[in-house]
């Protein structure tokens, strides 16, 4: 199972351009991936910055253009920040993640993140978008999700409610309630325990909501860095700074992660971060497990 992760920016690369089919491209080369996690795709940014779209002018819907990109994937959206149009405008602003699946989708399921109020500190609504995919090691919980930047207390409002999501399903994989009947919207509820947890978590390696997401559960598996697993004892390799320094003048760091429980630390074959691309501010990263 081949797992690729990247804030792609709505695919503005260092050179200012926005180019979602280059995203695709770099993704499939980098590790033909299975599954496509990503952060910061959007609907409705489209017109000018000065009539509330995005610098480079993404296109107006940027996961029907995954769709058009991707033939016989399954896009799913997850919308974090959804907000009127500006001035003139007539589409809502929309700004989240999405999951790209080319293997059999189950469940999905949208969580919004806790919201804190932070007077101090700018913020946006986040969530984690949830599918449950069946793949060739099992079926997984693939989690893409992106942590709020400016304001530490909402971040760590949000991981810790990532872990709670996480308890419920190993609940739900324990006490799993039978469907309705096969046409009815009330489902078996049964999930898997084993899961991935990735995208750009905005905190640092080893910086305080990195280090919660890898504390025990009381009852279920806890979660693991892939990348660490698969360096043990090796410089962490960044995924922000490396190229874009207007946005990062502090330098390159890590703050893009891929959690896994521990009992899919033994199927990892690799786990890397790209340090070539400039088709984001941040570097893709990549999963395989066997």
């Amino acid at each position: 199972m081949r797992l690729v992760d990247w804030n792609i920016q709505w695919g503005r690369g260092v050179d200012g351009r926005v180019d979602l089919a280059r995203i695709v491209a770099e993704a499939k080369a980098l590790h033909d991936f299975d599954v496509l996690c990503l952060q910061e795709v959007t609907r409705g940014f489209h017109e000018s910055e000065q009539a509330g779209g995005l610098a480079g002018r993404p296109n107006a819907d940027q996961f029907a253009e995954l769709e058009a990109l991707i033939p016989g994937a399954t896009v799913i959206d997850g919308i974090g920040s959804d907000l009127p149009p500006v001035g003139a405008g007539i589409a809502r602003r929309q700004f989240g993640n999405a999951i790209v699946s080319r293997l059999p989708v189950r469940q999905v399921l949208r969580h919004s993140l806790p919201w804190p109020a932070d007077p101090a500190k700018p913020s946006m609504l986040r969530i984690a978008l949830e599918a449950v995919i069946e793949t060739d090691v099992g079926p997984l919980r693939i989690i893409s999700t992106h942590l709020e930047f400016y304001s530490e207390k909402q971040r760590l409002a949000q991981v810790a409610r990532l872990r709670e999501l996480h308890a419920e399903a190993c609940a739900h994989e324990r006490r799993p309630a039978k469907a309705e009947s096969q046409a009815s919207p009330f489902a078996d509820t049964a999930r898997p325990a084993s899961g991935i947890v990735c995208g750009d978590f905005n905190s640092a390696f080893d910086a305080a909501a990195y280090r919660a997401m890898l504390e025990p559960l009381a009852d279920a598996p806890a979660f693991v860095d892939a990348w660490t697993c698969a360096h043990p004892n090796e410089p962490r390799a960044a995924t922000v700074g490396l190229y874009d320094h207007e946005q990062w003048p502090d330098g390159p760091f890590a703050c893009d992660f891929i959690f896994v429980t521990e009992d899919l630390k033994p199927r990892i074959a690799g786990c890397e971060a790209d340090q070539s691309s400039r088709s984001s501010d941040h570097q893709p990263m990549w999963l395989e497990l066997r």
